[in-house]
């Protein structure tokens, strides 16, 4: 189970936020000691952070500089300001999102999985059968045969890989894909999920991307 750390001074947000990732299936931890945030995140080890940007002790924005220093892990900045300064310092300072308040819980959850899966896929090579993927060349291998995926391309078989053997839907991939600033509409995606599956089927893996008709596509 992933652990996701909440950072937020308003309590009551904190335990929804808590509240809704539990039953999302995900651990929560909330920060209570804002004055040794660093320390604590440290110590917990999360696998991403929701972190506000008006907290006591120290500004959001100095904290996830200071995070950056030390640790890697991804980080969502969830805040009622509104504002294109703060966006843009907060992707500069490091964070993998930005997203205001008031925001769709569903939304949250989305960005929440997409950044995951993101980190997830750059960590290094993956293996799916006796297929070697490796997303920082591009390429999926099986034996002396290669095939180069786009960029989409293989965000969309990452994120396929690592939701194995349960639906992923196409606003999960459309968010997955603007995540990763590739914008892309609906009628792109349904190209690059069909040019994915020719380029599978070239290596011997034909029929291994299931459409589920007005959900989404599953990997078998």
């Amino acid at each position: 189970m992933q652990k996701i750390m909440i950072i937020e001074d308003d309590y009551d947000i904190a335990r929804e936020l808590s509240e809704l990732l539990e039953n999302n299936d995900y651990q929560a931890v909330i920060l209570e000691d804002f004055k040794n945030a660093s320390w604590e995140i440290l110590n917990n080890s999360p696998d991403l952070i929701l972190l506000d940007i008006n907290i006591p002790y120290v500004n959001g924005e100095v904290l996830l500089k200071n995070i950056r220093k030390i640790s890697s892990t991804p980080i969502i900045m969830v805040t009622s300001r509104n504002s294109e300064t703060d966006e843009a310092l907060s992707i500069s300072y490091g964070a993998d999102d930005y997203i205001t308040k008031p925001y769709n819980p569903n939304i949250l959850l989305l960005r929440i999985g997409a950044v995951l899966r993101r980190v997830n896929c750059n960590l290094g090579v993956l293996s799916y059968k006796d297929l070697k993927i490796n997303p920082q060349k591009g390429v999926i291998e099986r034996g002396d045969r290669e095939i180069i995926l786009t960029k989409n391309e293989m965000i969309i078989f990452c994120c396929l890989l690592k939701s194995k053997n349960r639906i992923v839907t196409r606003d999960e991939l459309m968010t997955e894909l603007w995540n990763s600033e590739e914008f892309i509409n609906d009628n792109a995606l349904t190209v690059n999920i069909s040019r994915l599956r020719a380029k599978l089927k070239s290596i011997g893996y034909d029929n291994v991307i299931d459409t589920r008709k007005g959900i989404g596509y599953i990997l078998l």
